[in-house]
């Protein structure tokens, strides 16, 4: 994405006032005065030294579109030569690329851009298009072809399960059958769940067992999403209904108590929690002076740091502005794989940030390492 150049004005620009916002975060976080004077090293220092940890990557194994002609749900995939295309009953994408299928070409890819492991994960339309019986086959085959995947390469792939959250039964069910597979270190889930919020209390039990088990919960947005027919053109579901969604969200765990409810719960943000760092202020403001708003224990910025998030901006000055109010140690590297709105280049996003060689190696594959306990 390219930037409008900043105007003229008199005084800071707003680079050098991020800049100095992250270095009095750095400085208050670690001591390390002198992080945005030292230059990164040479990509090929970086790679050799830095094991780099990809928690945004998605995977469509073909054992789980082999389940899409489900009869009475108007559900198809087939494969072109441009590409493959699938639909749902209210979702469609395509062509998309084989590699999102095809773990040889995935493994070129990672190999190129410097990435040793990837977090696999289902993206839209996830299992939520359908209840009952389907939706737990839909689980239970991406589940185990992503266990495949990490099998036949244990030093590439661990797997962020995915659920039939609409069947909390089920999905319980599931969680414990899954957890116990070889590779499963988190699972993933949708901002917004067949018309639920995440602070529903439908998913009042999965939270419970997925806190009592210790695994990390990854969000991502999913269509439909909020806006509407307005965001139809320009792709704007894509480049502004996404992060909004993701902020949206995040309110809601924090807003409607599930992060109070759940203190052990570790949850991931996309797209670099998407308005949330921006918008912390005026949810404190909120928080503070509308009755309604005070439901949660404290102020909206006290959870920020109850979240990690991915590098997904595509803008240096804001991904610098995000890790000085949240802390660098909270941001995690992400690509987005292999759509053409992420990183082909991941790796190379976090070399550019004025942080030093063991901040980078922090979001590069530190934090990750941690969380995904590999």
């Amino acid at each position: 994405m390219k930037r409008k150049p900043e105007c003229g004005r008199q005084g800071l620009s707003r680079r050098e006032i991020l800049q100095g916002s992250l270095a009095a975060a750095v400085t208050a976080a670690g001591g390390m005065k002198d992080a945005l004077a030292q230059p990164a090293p040479p990509p090929a220092q970086k790679s050799a030294a830095t094991r780099a940890i990809d928690i945004h990557a998605h995977y469509f194994p073909q054992a789980y579109f082999d389940l899409f002609p489900a009869e009475g749900y108007g559900s198809e995939f087939r494969m072109t030569d441009q590409g493959f295309f699938f639909k749902t009953p209210d979702y469609a994408n395509g062509p998309l690329p084989s590699k999102f299928i095809d773990l040889k070409e995935r493994l070129a890819d990672m190999d190129a851009q410097g990435i040793s492991v990837q977090a696999l994960s289902l993206t839209g339309p996830m299992t939520y298009w359908v209840r009952g019986k389907l939706a737990l086959q839909l689980a239970r085959t991406w589940n185990d072809a992503a266990v495949a995947a990490r099998q036949a390469h244990p030093d590439r792939f661990v797997v962020l399960a995915t659920l039939p959250m609409l069947d909390p039964d089920l999905a319980v069910d599931e969680l414990n059958r899954v957890s116990k597979l070889p590779g499963v270190r988190g699972v993933y889930m949708g901002t917004f769940i067949g018309g639920h919020d995440l602070d529903d209390p439908l998913f009042e039990p999965i939270y419970t067992r997925i806190e009592a088990l210790d695994l990390p919960i990854f969000l991502h947005p999913l269509s439909p999403t909020v806006g509407g027919k307005r965001m139809q053109p320009f792709s704007f579901t894509n480049l502004v209904s996404f992060p909004m969604d993701t902020t949206i969200a995040a309110c809601h765990l924090i807003f409607g108590g599930v992060l109070d409810r759940h203190p052990r719960l570790q949850v991931t943000l996309p797209h670099a929690g998407g308005l949330l760092p921006n918008l912390i202020g005026r949810l404190d403001h909120g928080w503070n002076v509308i009755a309604a708003a005070k439901q949660c224990a404290h102020a909206p910025s006290a959870y920020l740091q109850r979240f990690t998030y991915d590098i997904i901006t595509h803008s240096k000055p804001l991904l610098e502005y995000v890790i000085s109010q949240v802390g660098v140690d909270r941001i995690m590297l992400g690509s987005d794989y292999c759509y053409e709105v992420g990183y082909t280049q991941p790796v190379q996003e976090v070399e550019r940030l004025n942080l030093n060689s063991e901040q980078r190696k922090l979001i590069l594959g530190g934090t990750a390492a941690k969380i995904l306990k590999i």
